[in-house]
């Protein structure tokens, strides 16, 4: 067992010496260059490869040109109107500190005419009531009269002694109301006399009279002055501004053939009757203006709702159905917002028109019968005819024409299949009110797909 240990501590004690030996002889040789693979050799550069030239944009059309200038001259517009407004808020903010600062000047001065005039009433009360007194008396000493006037003297006497009851708190309430004023002083109480400091300044009260009344009269005459100047302001901001619940519309800058709207309806226009209801600020009108239109390849004309220089026209069905309403529309356009409103029903054929809320006219036996076929093409501003031909425009649809086109400002465009009532339609055209909140069930104002198109566009 020793000897077998010791043979195998004597082969691992050569086996070691053996690898020294071996490693000894031979260095081991480390590179500490770097190796770069991805040098290029010399010689063998290769060409650079040029890049491709640049986009050249196209020259820009006329129509571009045009359409530039539009942009432009609409930015131009929205900063004047924010300019205007910002003028109207201060002002406003002005009109408001100088009414302040008149009923903070004048309150006093009110209060007192008003509480010298009451105590001169009931003075007079006072007066009235003791010669009525005197004069019943000397009634009872001569014994003459008849029944019929002594109950006139008691009828007379209760009137008078309910008045002067009445009076002080008439008075009361009158001094409550101008004490709450700024600039009233202290509050007086209802029972002071007119020897009170607070009551009784004035000497004479009979000479105060005619002074007070200039005062009042020189507050009325301010009054009205600042009264026409907010007229004023309100009358041009409302020229400016939306008819109340509506926040947007769609603007029509100028005539083309160009520029118009297309809806998308709701539902199928496959109709026995309808309302169309819009607000509209014509910028200029002419022999015909086109508000809205329907029809299809058949009959372009099955619904049109148009201005003229003083009237407003519906057809239904054709140019030869159609009913006028005349002296609704002002003949140079203006700055006035319109509510127009076109029904019609198949039955007995009754087409109406409704302009700010009331009839205008009415007519019987226009297309009687008749019923609206769908698949046509509905649109604002503009109508398709035959006048043109294609124009060689692609991308924009033939049979528009240029002097039919609206130029103005629309909103709240909504359409029922139905005949709205007198009441509902008056509610629509309130200049204060919801209108545009209302939505038909065809077409919805600010939830049917609209698509402007050339230079029209939403603004609000």
């Amino acid at each position: 067992m020793i000897l077998w240990r010791l043979a195998k501590a004597a082969c691992t004690l050569s086996a070691c010496f053996c690898l020294a030996r071996v490693y000894g002889d031979d260095d081991i040789e480390v590179n500490y260059s770097d190796n770069y693979y991805n040098e290029i050799p010399g010689g063998e550069t290769p060409d650079p490869t040029p890049s491709q030239a640049p986009c050249s944009s196209a020259d820009l059309t006329k129509w571009d040109k045009l359409f530039m200038m539009l942009e432009n001259s609409q930015m131009r517009e929205n900063m004047l109107l924010q300019y205007s407004d910002d003028i109207i808020k201060v002002e406003m903010s002005s009109l408001r500190s100088e009414l302040t600062r008149t009923i903070s000047e004048f309150g006093g001065s009110c209060g007192a005419a008003v509480e010298t005039a009451g105590r001169k009433m009931s003075t007079q009360l006072e007066r009235r009531l003791g010669e009525a007194l005197q004069r019943r008396d000397q009634a009872s000493d001569v014994g003459g009269n008849s029944v019929e006037r002594s109950s006139d003297l008691e009828a007379m006497l209760q009137q008078l002694l309910s008045a002067v009851k009445t009076q002080p708190s008439r008075l009361a309430r009158q001094e409550d109301g101008l004490s709450t004023s700024p600039g009233s002083g202290t509050k007086p109480h209802p029972h002071q006399g007119p020897n009170s400091p607070e009551l009784g300044s004035a000497a004479n009260p009979q000479q105060e009279i005619p002074s007070q009344e200039a005062a009042l009269n020189g507050v009325l005459a301010a009054l009205q002055e600042e009264r026409l100047k907010l007229n004023e302001v309100l009358r041009s901001s409302r020229q400016r501004s939306l008819p109340a619940g509506c926040e947007m519309a769609l603007l029509f800058p100028m005539r083309s053939r160009r520029i118009y709207t297309s809806v998308t309806p709701d539902v199928p226009l496959s109709l026995p009757s309808f309302t169309v209801c819009m607000w509209a600020k014509p910028t200029v009108v002419a022999n015909k203006t086109v508000l809205l239109s329907y029809g299809n390849r058949k009959n372009p004309y099955e619904i049109q709702l148009l201005l003229g220089q003083t009237l407003a026209l519906l057809t239904v069905g054709g140019e030869a159905h159609l009913v006028e309403a005349r002296g609704v529309v002002n003949p140079g356009g203006g700055s006035e917002w319109i509510h127009l409103c076109g029904s019609w029903t198949s039955d007995q054929g009754v087409a109406s028109l409704w302009a700010n809320g009331e009839k205008a006219t009415a007519t019987p036996g226009v297309a009687e019968g008749h019923v609206i076929p769908h698949g046509g093409a509905l649109l604002l501003g503009q109508e398709r005819n035959g006048c043109c031909g294609d124009g060689g425009m692609p991308g924009f649809d033939a049979g528009f024409d240029s002097n039919l086109a609206f130029t103005g400002k629309m909103t709240g465009v909504n359409m029922w299949d139905r005949v709205l009532s007198a009441e509902e339609i008056s509610q629509l055209a309130l200049r204060d009110g919801q209108g545009c909140e209302q939505r038909g069930n065809v077409v919805a104002w600010g939830v049917t797909e609209m698509v402007p198109h050339g230079g029209a566009h939403f603004i609000n």
